[in-house]
């Protein structure tokens, strides 16, 4: 039995909140009932399985939504931040000072994962000798699941080669319970042959996903490298609360901070500035302190648009993402707000061709189309997807070809379809999880997703 799980995206609370412990507790107990139907066999007798596989499917810590990376400036010697040379002196410290805070602030819900790995969540009823559940047994089996790691675009420090990295890996996986060694954890399957033979025993094939996003991974360069989202989420989205709270502190309406922190769950992303437009309309509104407000706004994207990073990264001759991101900061400070908005939705339609599903590429992976994998699994979005491929029609058991998106366990604040001029932003919680077993396990049965939302 194999779980997917992806983007939790647990950060050090510096920058938006992170997820209720509530949400662990309902997933082991949610482990625990499906583990016991796993346990019904294809031949219509309960035996306990003997593993349970988790995988998390990158973007699970979070060290980019963190101010801690903003106590230096460029004019530092010191100067650090997540797109800078790994070999530098100062990096490997400040992302272990960024993780050591992670786990501190998610201790409880992180405490819940652990007690899964170590057998004491996930107890299983023996059979009996007709091969049903002994219920009136007082013994329990213990089973303990296996933490499969994977990293994303906000967790790829996790990917990083050297000594260093290796302590840094070590005491995420002692805190967390993984099964990971300290050696960097995979992006890819075939960087991890545990991964593929899981994978085959499946027949599924995983990745994070990022590959296919072009302001979170950089083709040319490869996993081991930031950004211009990274960039873009650091020295924008991060840095702009903290010069609020800076420059004016209490002079600023109550509320305002806190909002802006909250920019870290904004979806889309590109959709940034009309939420900072919408918060200090709505907090400030003909406040004083609106322009200046505004003023530090375009300060701050403009420092971050000049920067030597942002200016390297800038391909000459072509619509990159560079591009991109100069057209959504620069009218941002300085259009209506009608006028944001359709420069938002131009963007994301020619970086994204207007999709927000990665469905399509799920066809092109190499897995998909030798045959070995039947359900290609990716996460990223954030949005939910169950999309059939095809069938595999081998008689006398023809399967089905599906893709599934992860999506998160995160707050969303997603942009209103509806007059998004507007910005007004619905607020939900999310929790998604997918579930793939061998042909013996669950009846025959071959998977299930479930996915939920309040608010």
């Amino acid at each position: 039995m194999l779980v997917v799980i992806s983007d939790l995206h647990l950060a050090d609370g510096t920058t938006a909140d992170s997820i209720s412990p509530s949400a662990f507790r309902l997933f082991a107990k949610r482990l625990n009932e499906t583990a016991r139907f796993a346990s019904w066999r294809r031949d219509g007798r309960y035996r306990p399985i003997e593993s349970l596989d988790v995988l998390l499917m990158g973007d699970i810590l979070d060290p980019l939504h963190s101010t801690h990376w903003l106590d230096t400036i460029p004019s530092d010697t010191n100067y650090i931040r997540p797109w800078s040379d790994p070999s530098n002196s100062n990096y490997a410290p400040k992302l272990l000072e960024v993780t050591r805070a992670i786990l501190e602030e998610n201790k409880e819900a992180i405490h819940i994962l652990r007690r899964c790995a170590s057998g004491e969540e996930i107890h299983l009823e023996p059979a009996d000798s007709r091969g049903n559940p002994d219920f009136q047994s007082t013994w329990q089996i213990p089973l303990k699941v296996r933490l499969h790691y994977m990293v994303g675009n906000h967790d790829w420090y996790y990917h990083l080669k050297g000594d260093a990295f290796d302590k840094i890996r070590l005491e995420v996986i002692q805190k967390m319970g993984l099964s990971n060694t300290a050696s960097p954890f995979p992006h890819d399957a075939d960087e991890s042959p545990f991964l593929k033979d899981l994978f085959d025993r499946h027949k599924v094939h995983a990745r994070h996903g990022d590959v296919y996003d072009k302001f979170n991974f950089d083709r040319d360069k490869g996993r081991d490298h930031g950004t211009v989202g990274d960039a873009f989420t650091m020295d924008v989205c991060n840095r702009f609360p903290v010069e609020v709270q800076k420059r004016y502190g209490d002079q600023v309406p109550a509320g305002i901070v806190d909002s802006l922190r909250k920019i870290a769950n904004i979806r889309p992303v590109l959709a940034a500035p009309l939420w900072i437009s919408g918060q200090v309309k709505k907090y400030a509104g003909k406040h004083p302190l609106e322009d200046e407000l505004k003023e530090v706004w375009d300060e701050i994207a403009d420092e971050f648009l000049q920067s030597n990073f942002v200016r390297e990264a800038d391909k000459t001759f072509r619509f990159d993402v560079v591009d991109a991101m100069q057209l959504i900061i620069k009218i941002s400070g300085r259009a209506s707000f009608s006028t944001i908005n359709d420069v938002v939705i131009w963007v994301r339609d020619k970086m994204l061709g207007g999709k927000r599903s990665f469905a399509s590429h799920a066809l092109q992976e190499s897995a998909f189309r030798n045959g070995k994998a039947q359900y290609i699994i990716y996460g990223h979005t954030h949005n939910y997807e169950v999309v059939p491929l095809g069938m595999s029609l081998v008689m006398p058991n023809p399967e089905s070809k599906v893709y599934f998106n992860s999506g998160t366990w995160h707050s969303y604040y997603d942009l209103a379809i509806q007059n998004p001029e507007e910005q007004r932003f619905v607020k939900y919680h999310a929790l998604t999880y997918l579930t793939f077993f061998t042909p013996e396990e669950h009846d025959g049965r071959r998977f299930e997703s479930w996915s939920g939302a309040y608010a």
